[in-house]
Order: structure tokens, then sequence, then C-alpha cells
């Protein structure tokens, strides 16, 4: 099912006097297909929400759980084997490697699984045709606009087909009708079935979303139907 349960989820940096509680004592829960974004002010902790979500950064405090297992029970090669089943990132910066084709960015994701190199390039031309891209596999990253490489970003995110889509302000770097076109992009894969969680400071790209979570100084302020 891959549901998603935060359970009082705390996150500190820092020690004595200098603390600093990015996550304050946030719990959740997302159903399987569902359509969220998350927003707040810069510092509130919606980044760093997301990355306690991909199992990138261990919490303070809390548990947090998908289809019931605990992420960070985990030893770390359990988590890398969770994260690459499970996750798809997408950043606001498109951490394409500039010396490769789109079709080998994308299939980076796929470098440990023990698959053939023609399988891999299969599965990236494939994935990069479901993003729109179909006959720029082997173009070179600044041979594309910017568009087109957030369009590529999610593509590596998607190619080993997991169920859960994770978007650190996808289009940020975008201007807006590029940016409507990345946001339509998503809506699609989550219609798919995959459940796509989006930080963002847009209220109009949010309203894609069917569900807003607002963060204040690392607190939940609320959950509500962004429809």
């Amino acid at each position: 099912m891959n549901y998603i349960d935060a359970k009082n989820l705390v996150k500190q940096y820092g020690t004595g006097e200098a603390t600093v509680t990015a996550v304050n004592d946030i719990s959740l829960r997302i159903d399987p297909g569902e359509f969220v974004a998350i927003m707040g002010e810069s510092g509130s902790g919606k980044s760093t929400l997301l990355s306690m979500m991909g199992g990138l950064n261990s919490p303070t405090s809390g548990r947090f759980l998908v289809d019931g297992v605990d992420v960070y029970a985990l030893s770390s090669d359990e988590r890398a084997d969770f994260r690459k089943k499970s996750i798809g990132f997408v950043f606001q910066s498109f951490h394409l490697l500039p010396y490769l084709t789109l079709a080998e960015n994308v299939m980076l994701p796929l470098a440990i699984i023990d698959i053939s190199k023609k399988k891999k390039l299969a599965a990236a031309t494939d994935a990069l045709a479901r993003v729109g891209l179909p006959g720029k596999v082997n173009r070179l990253p600044n041979q594309i606009s910017g568009g087109e490489q957030e369009r590529v970003a999610i593509a590596r995110a998607i190619v080993n087909r997991p169920p859960i889509i994770l978007a650190d302000e996808p289009t940020g770097n975008l201007d807006r009708r590029t940016g409507a076109e990345v946001m339509k992009l998503l809506t699609t894969l989550n219609h798919e079935g995959i459940t796509v969680i989006i930080v963002t400071h847009s209220n109009e790209y949010a309203h894609c979303a069917r569900r807003l979570i607002r963060l204040l100084d690392g607190r939940l302020v609320n959950g509500e139907l962004a429809m």
C-alpha cells in the first residue's frame, strides 16, 4: 500500500542554547495515491520534513513509517534499499551531469541494479517518453531548455517505478508557463497511482494537489483539502 505515517517527528540541529528545532513534533498520515503539497515560509521546516520522508535525514526523535516499516530503525544499507525501491526524488536544482546524455542521466538510479545495460537503456528511454521527451535520449543537458531539464529529473525519479515521488520546489527555477507544465506532468503521474508530495512556495501550484499541509516554525499548522 505504501502509506506514509509520521509520528511525533522532531529534528534539531546544534546543542545547548544554539539548538534549532527545524521540525517540531509533527504527526501526519498520507495515504497511497494522494497528491500533497507542503507549504510554509522559508525556514518553516518544509524541506527538512521532506528529506526525513525520503529516508535521508534521521529524526532527533519520533518515528517515520512506510507500510508499517520504521524507516529509521533500518540499517543504513536497508534504508538505502528502501530509497531505491520506494522513493523518487525531484529537486529544484536539476542535478543533471553535463557530460552524460539525457538517457545516461536517467539511468543513474539503475546503476546498482543487476540488469543488463540494454534493459537499463530501455527503461530510461521509456521514462523519457513518459515525460514527453521521446526523441531526445542522446541530447546533453545543455542542449535542452530548463523545463525539459526538469522533465529529465522527473524521468530519473520514476525510472525504477517507485510508488512515491518527493519533489522539493520542482518549479522554483522555471517560468510560470513551464512550471505549470511540470505540475501537469506530476498530476498525470499521480493519476497513474503514484503518491506525490511536493514542497512549494506557490499557492497556484499547491492547488494542483488534493491536500495542503502548512508548516509554521517547524510545526504543523493544519492539513486541508486543496480543492
